[in-house]
């Protein structure tokens, strides 16, 4: 397998977990706004409502957690590139909605997955 199928097959696994956090989010009460939202420097991978708050959710995934908790890889330089990416695009939507940056780290593998949702993970600084 080449390096190019490789980052194939990582881009579709991380596409297929990201469809199931939006789904396990939206059971749980919040509303799809948008996923994998490219800005520059950054991505956002869900922006969804719950209420008036629009929140901006990083998904990480593990398989284990032989080598760390999902949530650990949310690095300081991790959060403000999602800040900047957050500001550019409220910039582009034009909204002032209050918001809050959540984590969503996953564990396991399909089907017998494990949620572990950080409300408020961190604020923009």
């Amino acid at each position: 397998m080449t390096v190019a199928n490789n980052a194939q097959t990582a881009r579709a696994r991380g596409a297929a977990i990201e469809q199931i956090a939006a789904q396990w989010l939206c059971q749980q009460g919040l509303t799809l706004v948008t996923q994998n939202h490219h800005v520059k420097g950054g991505e956002l991978d869900l922006v969804m409502r719950d209420g008036d708050i629009l929140v901006f959710v990083e998904v990480k995934h593990r398989a284990t957690t032989r080598y760390g908790h999902p949530l650990e890889t949310v690095t300081y330089q991790k959060q403000q590139r999602l800040v900047r990416a957050a500001r550019l695009y409220l910039a582009r939507c034009g909204t002032s909605s209050p918001c809050r940056f959540d984590v969503l780290a996953i564990i396991g593998k399909a089907p017998d997955l494990d949620f572990h949702w950080a409300k408020a993970a961190f604020d923009a600084f």
